[in-house]
């Protein structure tokens, strides 16, 4: 019988298969350290994606690097820069100490790596309730998107509400509230500078709230037995303001700039920062928002640590800063809240950016 047939099309009852994967609390790591050698049918990509042609044939550009412990003129031309030509850049003499971001990366790592199943501390913050402080989950769209990410998330929302200590399994608890501390420390530098790049006063993007409340996500992605057949994350660009990422040496992060895929090469001691689609809003496309995924690896898992403000209970409208429009700049979109693009974000779903696109006059 053919795979395609009316016969077996009937036999695959996806929705089933996700509540399966659900039910064991274990998210993808479960499926790896129960010896699976095939890529189960929910995270098949039906058609892996081309590498979009490179007709040059000088190397790939890499992301912009730039030194925050650099001359402040200079540190503030060199983020506008990377924000308007990439929407991604690393940063180093950023201030937060290495063994924080190393310990903060290790136990996140042990958390996924530990076993699941009932009983478990998995199966303990395993959920899908959007108000839990503490949760973890495999796939915080499973039901809705076409195509499972390979990749399992711990999510704390560390303001304006963080989990009580006791949510969190003992071995992490501390380093995630002293790397949030940290986080938000360099986050305000970041603002500041973006403001000052903006050409706007250094507490600008601050006093209007874009780094109000912070979410941290810790991405999990296990080893695959067969890479080419599934995506680790769905190419999407970010909803929000900023978000800081840290990752390991494992590699994998790809950003799409003039339609090429570039490899986001791990930089010990550096994090990751990139453009939102909020911040390209209000920037009225000065900066910009840009699409990126991660590909599956088929021998090492990879840990990820995303951090970006989020504030739901806002009531402040975003759009074009005023300061920044003219006759001949005129605003490119219309206002929101936050928490309405966000939603409006996430009922698109990950895929090619788009969203922000039906906000624009």
């Amino acid at each position: 019988m053919s795979a395609s047939s009316p016969a077996a099309a009937a036999a695959y009852d996806r929705v089933a298969e996700l509540r399966s994967l659900d039910a064991t609390f274990s998210g993808v790591q479960g499926l790896v350290a129960s010896g699976v050698t095939a890529v189960p049918r929910i995270f098949r990509i039906p058609d892996p994606e081309p590498q979009p042609s490179n007709r040059q044939e000088a190397p790939p550009p890499s992301i912009p690097v730039v030194d925050l412990g650099g001359d402040r003129g200079a540190v503030v031309a060199a983020v506008r820069r990377a924000a308007a030509e990439w929407g991604f850049f690393q940063v180093t003499g950023h201030g937060v100490p290495g063994e924080v971001a190393a310990a903060t990366v290790g136990a996140a790592r042990a958390f996924h790596e530990a076993a699941g199943g009932e009983g478990s501390d998995k199966a303990r913050l395993y959920s899908r309730e959007p108000a839990r402080a503490a949760k973890y989950n495999c796939n915080f769209d499973l039901y809705q998107s076409p195509v499972a990410n390979w990749r399992d998330t711990l999510y704390l929302r560390m303001a304006p509400d963080p989990p009580a200590a006791a949510d969190l399994p003992e071995y992490c608890r501390d380093i995630f509230f002293e790397y949030a501390n940290n986080i938000k420390s360099l986050m305000d530098t970041l603002f500041m500078l973006l403001s000052e790049a903006l050409g706007l006063k250094q507490s600008y993007l601050t006093d209007i709230g874009c780094n109000q409340g912070q979410m941290i996500l810790c991405h999990y992605y296990p080893p695959c037995p067969q890479p080419e057949l599934a995506i680790g994350t769905t190419r999407h660009s970010d909803s929000g303001f900023l978000t800081v990422l840290l990752q390991d040496q494992t590699g994998g992060l790809q950003v799409l700039h003039d339609n090429q895929w570039i490899d986001v090469v791990p930089t010990p001691g550096a994090f990751i920062v990139n453009i939102g689609d909020l911040m390209q809003m209000i920037s009225n496309d000065k900066f910009r928002s840009v699409e990126h995924r991660v590909v599956t690896q088929s021998s090492a898992p990879r840990v990820s640590i995303a951090c970006f403000p989020s504030n739901p209970s806002s009531t402040r409208m975003y759009g074009p800063i005023k300061e920044l429009l003219s006759d001949d700049n005129p605003a490119l979109y219309r206002e929101t809240l936050a928490r309405d693009y966000v939603a409006h974000y996430y009922s698109v779903g990950l895929g090619p950016k788009k969203a922000i696109h039906d906000f624009r006059l």
